[in-house]
């Protein structure tokens, strides 16, 4: 290896802020770009050829209100999207603190994807994905 990186090796900590300023660049990206303000057309090729909301549609506009605190308007845009973000928040600090701060004995639980729980949440999302394109009340609410 070289001398530059044994020199990157060395410092276990810069992973995770490496990957934390990434979030933050497209946090900020996300708030100074406001999705939510319908400025034109929508640019999703399977809402566009079917009609119907894709899988990921509303995610940007979940995240969106996710960094500006705003729970309920997240959740009718993506709720799978909410559902999901404190796990990887969780997963994130798991992996990144003993990285940061290698001294401290305390780590927290490490959370396991199994493929049973992967089953379930992309079966969830399944069901998310067909329930919002239902053409009535309640399911009405999720149309984005």
């Amino acid at each position: 290896m070289s001398r530059w990186t044994t020199s990157l090796l060395a410092r276990p900590w810069l992973a995770p802020v490496a990957l934390l300023a990434c979030f933050a660049a497209a946090a900020g990206g996300v708030v100074a770009a406001n999705p939510t303000d319908d400025t034109g057309p929508t640019t999703c090729l399977f809402k566009m050829t079917t009609g119907f909301d894709c899988p990921g549609c509303g995610g940007t506009r979940a995240f969106y209100y996710l960094v500006t605190a705003n729970l309920p308007e997240a959740a009718r845009h993506h709720a799978i999207a909410v559902f999901a973000a404190p796990f990887i928040v969780w997963m994130y600090l798991a992996w990144a603190l003993p990285r940061m701060a290698p001294k401290v004995r305390w780590r927290l639980p490490t959370f396991h994807l199994t493929p049973n729980v992967l089953t379930s949440f992309l079966i969830a999302w399944g069901v998310f994905f067909l329930a919002r394109n239902l053409p009535w009340e309640p399911f009405t609410y999720f149309y984005v």
